[in-house]
């Protein structure tokens, strides 16, 4: 049996054992597993690996995807730019980092926005966010990033309600964060919601629920909006062709 699985903490809201369970009835391989492997400090990997000698490929999630950088051997090219990781494929003497993000994330944006020319705003700092900054420079799309407080390359969220031509001026606002995410789906992340319109689209990588508040207050102010589950669903194939490859 070949073992693949997730790490991340928490695991409750994630689809992808769902998804590679399905993928493999659909496709007819017997021979393959997906496991959710809940750690509640990144430490604990090593001993994932040391019970589960088996495993031939990993996903990462929230919060690991720049704790787990030590514990491996080597990182393709790509993903040492981004400086995050989300696939780990495991050969017999080596832990190799891939970044998958970054392909499930464009290719799902560039399928959305059809060519629309478009500012971003992308809120938050995580190893997600530095997925999409990499795809939306490749993109050539311009972007500001937005956290809890300002920095060197960064606006805060209160910068966002004291300045509205921000706001107006970038139509395409991308959530990084787990805000929103199964079962605390009341969360949102704090942008001035009475300052979105019809010209706004939201891209939350969140994608359980389905709608997130984000979205839906978007979409209630005449704008679109669309979740993680398709970008979920390209870097899921894409992390695949790695382990096999």
């Amino acid at each position: 049996m070949r073992k693949f699985g997730l790490i991340g903490y928490p695991l409750g809201h994630s689809f992808s054992k769902k998804y590679f369970t399905a993928k493999f009835e659909k496709e007819g391989i017997a021979d393959c597993s997906f496991d959710l492997y809940e750690i509640p400090q990144i430490m604990d990997f090593e001993k994932v690996l040391s019970e589960n000698p088996e495993l031939e490929g990993m996903s990462v999630t929230i919060p690991y995807k720049q704790d787990v950088i030590p514990y491996l051997d080597e990182l393709d090219p790509a993903c040492e730019a981004i400086g995050a990781v989300n696939c780990i494929k495991i050969s017999k003497d080596s832990l190799k980092g891939y970044n998958t993000d970054y392909i499930g994330f464009r290719l799902s944006i560039e399928k959305w926005l059809q060519g629309q020319q478009v500012k971003a705003l992308v809120l938050g700092t995580g190893g997600a966010s530095k997925a999409v900054k990499e795809a939306l420079k490749d993109l050539k799309i311009e972007f500001l990033s937005v956290s809890r407080n300002s920095a060197p390359g960064l606006i805060a969220y209160e910068d966002l309600s004291f300045n509205p031509e921000i706001l107006k001026g970038h139509q395409l606002i991308i959530n990084t964060t787990p805000l929103g995410t199964f079962p605390k789906v009341e969360e949102i992340p704090q942008i001035p919601l009475d300052q979105l319109n019809s010209s706004h689209l939201v891209f939350d990588l969140v994608y359980n629920p389905a709608e997130t508040m984000l979205m839906k207050a978007c979409v209630v102010a005449g704008g679109k909006a669309q979740n993680g589950l398709e970008m979920l669903e390209f870097q899921a194939e894409a992390a695949w062709k790695i382990w096999n490859e």
